[in-house]
């Protein structure tokens, strides 16, 4: 395994993480991955997201907060090289963790449907896929 280290994420991340969410096949980016918008989730939810270093370049990472009642992960994304050493199993423990730790007793993440490998490695850390719910959304 590569040696790397996890923090907490900082507003400062988001340059870095944008560049990886956009080269990140199935993810989709939207206005609330601006820097304006990512800065703002962290200020609502601090000490929830996390990075992954190595030799001090972020490597990957993972949004995580709650609204009070349920927990979200956002971008749960990993560099291939850094892939299939438990990285992103370690990144969504951390930040289970700090959900958890808030009182919140469920967490959701919502994954493209064509997003074959998000969708099988949330099923292997033993995420249920939600087939009986249809998503609806209003933008603004």
């Amino acid at each position: 395994m590569t040696a790397v280290k996890y923090r907490v994420m900082l507003p400062g991340d988001h340059q870095a993480l944008y560049k990886i969410w956009k080269d990140t096949a199935g993810l989709t980016i939207r206005k609330a991955d601006s820097p304006k918008g990512f800065s703002a989730f962290l200020k609502r939810n601090p000490g929830f997201s996390f990075v992954v270093e190595h030799q001090d370049r972020i490597q990957g990472g993972i949004l995580g907060g709650h609204d009070g009642r349920f927990g979200s992960i956002h971008h749960l994304v990993v560099l291939p090289e850094f892939r299939g050493q438990g990285i992103g199993k370690k990144l969504v423990s951390l930040s289970l963790e700090k959900i958890e730790s808030a009182g919140i007793e469920k967490c959701h993440i919502f994954i493209n449907k064509d997003n074959q490998a998000g969708i099988k490695f949330w099923k292997n850390i033993e995420w249920v896929e939600r087939v009986e719910l249809t998503m609806a959304s209003y933008v603004f």
